[in-house]
């Protein structure tokens, strides 16, 4: 029994390293100079540099590619929440003519790739002046966030007894109080969990950001596939770039993380 347990602890260590590897390394390259980068093979920088980061904070190519991203992920975020936490709450409290035909056609939205919309979306943003704006690609991403959060909100949300919203309204909150108050505090780890895959897959799309942005909104993942110049790839930014780039995933993470565990024991998420 004690010898399971030893080998479930290695095999454990050994993917924990394999998995924490390529973000070591993508931290080592950004801390070195080109020079270092394309030199003999060293696993620790040989001399350690933060001009690759200096570079990413004072070029405002680099950073307001940061800006432009946070900004539409944070709209897309917002928005699919909204709509998604009363849409999820109608689907599991009331019965309606065709609310399974229309869950059902929220869920093939998902089924498509974001490349079959791609022309109507930069057609429809050109002729209302919606393109290359941070708007215009939050709302090309809340067609696929809206419908998952949904379908994942809707999930927790049959979990929850109705008898609830019946105790609830016989001890005279209103149904405001109750949503507010109530139904939403018993289900934070949902909402996290929602929140978590709406800001992953907004932050990590390429192909509609890169579309729908021009050189006003060009956000960073559409920065960092435009770093070659006449002097070639500048590795070492471009991997500074990357670390900042995990960051903000890792921050949502941390901040969401026991809702994240909750709802995930909860079981709808696979």
């Amino acid at each position: 029994m004690m010898h399971k347990g030893r080998l479930s602890r290695v095999v454990l260590l050994l993917y924990g390293v394999y998995l924490l590897l390529p973000l070591y390394w993508l931290l080592s390259m950004a801390l070195r100079s080109n020079a270092d980068i394309m030199g003999d093979f060293s696993f620790l920088p040989p001399t350690i540099t933060w001009g690759n980061f200096g570079e990413i904070f004072s070029n405002p190519v680099w950073y307001e590619g940061f800006v432009h991203s946070l900004s539409y992920v944070g709209i897309n975020t917002v928005i699919s929440l909204a709509v998604a936490i009363p849409a999820a709450y109608a689907f599991s409290r009331y019965r309606f003519l065709g609310d399974k035909q229309l869950f059902f056609w929220l869920l093939t939205n998902r089924m498509a790739p974001p490349a079959v919309f791609l022309l109507p979306f930069f057609q429809l943003y050109s002729a209302v002046g919606l393109f290359d704006t941070p708007l215009a690609v939050a709302l090309a991403h809340c067609l696929f966030t809206v419908p998952l959060s949904v379908w994942i909100l809707e999930g927790f949300f049959s979990g929850v007894p109705t008898e609830l919203d019946e105790m609830a309204q016989i001890d005279g909150h209103s149904f405001l109080h109750f949503f507010l108050r109530i139904f939403l505090p018993v289900n934070r780890g949902a909402i996290g969990v929602t929140l978590f895959f709406c800001f992953m897959f907004s932050w990590v799309e390429l192909l509609l950001a890169r579309t729908l942005s021009g050189a006003s909104s060009k956000p960073i993942v559409v920065v960092m596939t435009r770093t070659v110049s006449a002097s070639g790839v500048d590795w070492g930014v471009l991997a500074a770039a990357g670390v900042l780039t995990v960051l903000p995933g890792v921050l949502v993470v941390w901040f969401v993380r026991k809702d994240l565990v909750k709802g995930f024991a909860l079981g709808r998420v696979s």
